[in-house]
């Protein structure tokens, strides 16, 4: 969905379920990313299992499990639990989507395609990484994964120019 926005007078696209425009976004997309050593089926599995560094298996579990509904719950298990999440998540989610756009050509130019709009994971069901059902407004929800969306294009952006100036 894309709609004019008053935020920073720039467009704003909205997106949440990875079958949806601009699904490519969801970290439920089914893109597979090699981080430390290994292939995660998703961003969301990679970053639901380092909330547990000190139980391999549990993180094995969810790197196999198939459903992403699943893994997220999995993610919620207090026990061993990072005690340092709230400080790390969200360079961990950057570094996720990070390699999800590098390691993938066509998603890291559809990216790139979305110019300067305003990034807003639409749901009311998540007042962090989403925007809490407010369109990107900021007054229910910070967005967080828009906004390190956002951050990842621009990154991206910067390396495709230094790696066209160098040729």
């Amino acid at each position: 969905m894309v709609e004019q926005s008053l935020h920073n007078s720039k467009k704003k696209i909205l997106f949440y379920r990875e079958r949806d425009p601009y699904g490519f976004m969801s970290n439920f997309y089914k893109a597979p990313i090699e981080m430390d050593g290994k292939i995660w089926p998703t961003t969301e599995h990679y970053f639901q299992a380092m909330k547990f560094p000190t139980l391999p298996d549990y993180q094995e579990a969810i790197r196999k499990e198939k459903e992403c509904s699943k893994i997220k719950k999995m993610g919620q298990n207090p026990d061993g639990f990072r005690e340092d999440w709230s400080a790390v998540k969200d360079q961990v989610m950057k570094d996720c989507l990070l390699a999800k756009f590098r390691q993938h050509p066509q998603l890291r130019e559809e990216l790139l395609m979305t110019g300067e709009s305003y990034l807003v994971e639409h749901t009311r069901n998540d007042t962090y990484w989403a925007d809490g059902g407010d369109e990107g407004s900021g007054v229910k929800g910070k967005n967080m994964l828009g906004k390190l969306l956002g951050e990842v294009r621009t990154e991206l952006r910067r390396e495709a120019l230094e790696g066209a100036g160098a040729q």
